[in-house]
């Protein structure tokens, strides 16, 4: 399992589907008393990333429902999920 400081990867669910751009759904754990669930991994055009949980609005828009709060924090947990990732 991987982890960083307050940061670890409580699940992470492989998706094996020719051709998707989704990668993997995963859940994370926050400071050892929170899970947030629904991050993504998703294959771009310049490679792997993760999204950020999201849901769908009444308008039919998808909204993100968790932001880290700083770009730095960003940073660290796409860096803590694509590295369990990898694994």
């Amino acid at each position: 399992m991987v982890e960083s400081s307050d940061l670890q990867v409580a699940r992470l669910f492989r998706v094996e589907k020719e051709g998707s751009k989704l990668k993997a759904f995963v859940d994370l754990a926050i400071g050892g008393c929170l899970i947030v669930k629904g991050f993504k991994i998703m294959q771009g055009q310049e490679g792997l990333f993760v999204s950020m949980p999201s849901q769908p609005g009444k308008d039919g828009k998808w909204y993100q429902v968790a932001l880290p709060a700083t770009k730095e924090k960003r940073s660290q947990i796409s860096e803590v999920i694509l590295s369990a990732y990898k694994e």
